[in-house]
């Protein structure tokens, strides 16, 4: 609300003063837009008789809006959204704004399309299925296969065999490659394999290799034949000598502003430690608080005694004083 004329320096009873509504805003039944100066030297109440205006109520097929101020009035917004399936065109949120003197979205209305995939597309020596079809629909799947070779080795399926469409003309992912994949046999210098030796090695072949006494692994002990014809991950190497099994940075208290001067060992620095190592310290361990438990044994068992012996020599002492008495009698 807004005062209508230009506003008086003093107002005496009787007198009165009318409002008008802001841009934007409009009258509300059956508030007044009118007030009175009273004769107790106070204006008559009155309430608030403009409301927000409001915009058209937009509806989307297919699809859903959501008003954050609950209302679709002046200077609110809308926000839109799709049923899975769907997907919007235009605008996800508008906001009803001043247009003259009345109130408008800023921007058409967005529409709900349903989500369709085009043919996710031939591959050489291979096909999926439905391959005669140029349109497919949210969620539908295809799957890739190979075609027989026309060699000695067969084609491998490099990628993923499913495809779903997720999206306007997406795919979950790009369509395989039917290829010959051999990797050479795998040769570690002091080091031999553990399981999967054969003659030929084809896609995702499996290899373990362990190292020979003496040395330790450096590496990944597993590795697979990839898609490019070569091991991943890389093949690993075998270093002489044992496995370190100390951080090799300097303890944290080394460095300039630590203010402890010790630092508890972390799990890390107990993963490589040899077996009998960690033997040693569990029994150790289990010595140290044998000897704790005897000592607490032994010192509970004297005062115990102690105890006993007080309590006898008491009883001596009572027994002792009460014969003469017994005597006289």
């Amino acid at each position: 609300m807004q005062l209508q004329g230009r506003p008086e320096s003093l107002y005496f009873p009787g007198d009165k003063i009318r409002y008008a509504c802001r841009s934007g805003y409009e009258y509300v039944f059956p508030y007044r837009l009118v007030t009175y100066c009273e004769r107790n030297n106070s204006w008559l109440p009155i309430g608030e008789a403009c409301a927000r205006k409001q915009c058209p109520t937009p509806e989307v097929k297919n699809g859903e809006v959501f008003a954050p101020d609950e209302l679709f009035s002046f200077d609110s917004e809308a926000h839109f959204s799709c049923d899975e399936g769907y997907y919007l065109i235009g605008k996800n949120i508008l906001t009803c704004k001043l247009v003259g003197d009345n109130v408008q979205w800023n921007g058409i209305i967005p529409r709900c399309e349903m989500i369709y995939c085009s043919s996710p597309g031939k591959i050489k020596n291979g096909k999926h299925t439905n391959s005669y079809r140029k349109i497919f629909e949210y969620n539908e799947l295809v799957t890739y296969s190979c075609n027989p070779s026309d060699g000695p080795d067969e084609y491998s399926l490099v990628g993923e065999s499913k495809l779903i469409c997720s999206g306007p003309d997406t795919w979950s992912s790009d369509p395989p490659e039917c290829k010959v994949v051999k990797c050479e046999l795998p040769v570690l210098e002091h080091g031999r394999p553990v399981s999967g030796i054969r003659e030929n090695f084809s896609y995702q072949t499996v290899v373990v290799f362990e190292c020979l006494q003496g040395f330790y692994l450096n590496g990944s002990h597993i590795v697979f034949c990839g898609g490019n014809s070569t091991w991943e991950p890389e093949m690993p190497t075998c270093i002489k000598g044992f496995k370190p099994t100390h951080p090799t940075k300097p303890p944290v208290w080394h460095y300039p502003g630590y203010p402890n001067s010790r630092e508890f060992p972390s799990l890390e620095d107990f993963e490589d430690l040899d077996g009998g190592i960690i033997a040693l310290i569990v029994v150790t361990v289990l010595v140290g608080v044998a000897v704790v438990c005897t000592c607490l044994y032994r010192c509970l068992h004297r005062e115990k005694r102690g105890e006993t012996e007080v309590s006898t020599a008491d009883t001596t002492y009572k027994d002792n004083s009460t014969t003469p008495a017994k005597q006289m009698q």
